[in-house]
């Protein structure tokens, strides 16, 4: 006696139910497609916060995440001209000045030019001169890591973690230094600013006076308010807070270490954040004259 035919659900059980998980997902993107742009995937996370399913941290940073890959080390890059560099035949003492005055935690060394960067000197490794003052400064430098202006941000991060190092010197297309990038400008551009001691107490009217005589502006700050503290007579009109009136003047938003003078004053940007000037350096430009009666504490 023959084995009875195989049932139809026996025969075909398997692809079938494929073939219907796979029209199914098929239906499903054809009722409700996928972003298919970056910028319809930002919109899609807004919509989600506004659903609460995520928080608004959250969407900050992904949307970070998807900004750095269209940004470069040019971008966010501190100018060449706004580096802070140590020369590799200067004085200890002089050296130990500029750490304590600058209170960067890393610095380029060059020798003889500017252009001519030898190597990366770690403030803390200083500390070694005070147990061995006859070390020679060459002995405690890093090698100095360079990357091209073009080198993308996501991928500078992915040097960063394997390299274990935190800062690299740009060069432009022709070689030359163009400035320098450290790890956490490139975090920030994914969760804001990382604030340290230098933003633990914060005064009411965002202007802080500085050890030098110049002073920290916060971007927000009124201009009526800067108006007040330095006897200036910055316009009002159109602009409520002095970062727009120094995007306004220098005709976009000034990049970190660009300097721009405004009405006697010189705005030097110190941090960015979102696309906007977190902090000023700020002070009187040169050839300007000191106004009496500003009131900055």
């Amino acid at each position: 006696m023959s084995d009875p035919a195989p049932t139809r659900r026996e025969r075909g059980h398997a692809p079938e139910s494929r073939d219907k998980r796979g029209l199914f997902e098929r239906l499903i993107e054809f009722v409700s497609p996928g972003p298919d742009s970056k910028d319809e995937l930002i919109r899609t996370l807004a919509d989600a916060e506004n659903r609460e399913l995520i928080e608004p941290e959250s969407r900050l940073m992904l949307e970070g995440v998807l900004r750095m890959a269209d940004l470069t080390a040019g971008d966010v890059m501190v100018p060449a001209t706004r580096m802070d560099l140590l020369s590799i035949d200067s004085p200890v003492e002089d050296i130990l000045a500029t750490v304590i005055d600058t209170a960067h935690s890393r610095f380029p060394v060059h020798e003889g030019g500017r252009e001519n960067i030898i190597g990366i000197l770690l403030a803390k490794d200083l500390l070694k001169l005070h147990r061995a003052p006859e070390l020679n400064l060459r002995t405690l430098l890093r090698p100095a890591v360079f990357v091209p202006e073009s080198k993308r941000l996501n991928e500078l991060l992915r040097d960063f973690r394997s390299n274990r190092n935190h800062l690299a010197v740009v060069i432009d297309e022709f070689g030359n230094t163009a400035g320098l990038i450290t790890i956490e400008d490139v975090l920030e551009e994914i969760v804001g600013e990382i604030e340290d001691e230098f933003d633990e107490q914060e005064q009411e009217n965002g202007i802080y006076t500085l050890a030098d005589g110049s002073h920290r502006v916060a971007g927000d700050v009124a201009i009526d308010a800067v108006n007040t503290a330095f006897g200036t007579q910055l316009p009002e009109d159109g602009f409520d807070t002095i970062g727009g009136l120094v995007a306004q003047e220098h005709g976009r938003v000034p990049r970190r270490g660009e300097t721009v003078a405004v009405g006697g004053l010189a705005f030097t940007v110190m941090i960015t954040r979102g696309g906007a000037v977190r902090w000023f350096r700020v002070a009187r430009a040169p050839d300007a004259p000191s106004v009496e009666g500003g009131d900055v504490d």
